[in-house]
């Protein structure tokens, strides 16, 4: 299955769902990572400068790791395809607007969108907005 690429039809169907818990990223040396694997990072990226870790809060805390800044995860519940143009964006657009920082992490069903905890419910109303204005057209 390789996903929706049309624009109109991802932005007006897609569903933001707000994630339980906060998030924290944080990086590692790429020697350590073994170490680090059982703690279940829900998401992972090698860079020259070490491994950068997405983990819950809490295990991040367990684990002795840096805790701030916490995000919460807002995954768009539609399978966009990898090789869709504009959607990213679109709602780094209507969050910019907002004024509330995104980290998207784009994996092979879902995008997912990091934002900062206490700007979380406000991105969940502009991406709904943004959703809702593509629908009415």
């Amino acid at each position: 299955m390789s996903g929706i690429t049309d624009l109109k039809l991802l932005l007006s169907s897609m569903k933001p769902n707000l994630i339980e818990g906060e998030f924290i990223y944080c990086s590692v040396p790429a020697s350590a990572l073994g170490d680090h694997m059982k703690l279940e990072p829900v998401g992972i990226f090698r860079e020259r400068e070490g491994v950068t870790l997405i983990l819950p809060l809490e295990t991040a805390r367990q684990a002795g790791l840096p805790t701030a800044p916490a995000m919460r995860m807002i995954t768009l519940d539609i399978h966009s395809s990898l090789e869709a143009v504009g959607l990213t964006a679109a709602f780094a657009t209507a969050l910019g607007n907002e004024g509330i920082s995104a980290n998207v992490v784009a994996a092979y069903y879902h995008d997912h969108i990091f934002v900062p905890s206490n700007d979380a419910d406000r991105a969940m109303a502009a991406l709904l907005a943004l959703s809702a204005a593509q629908a009415s057209h």
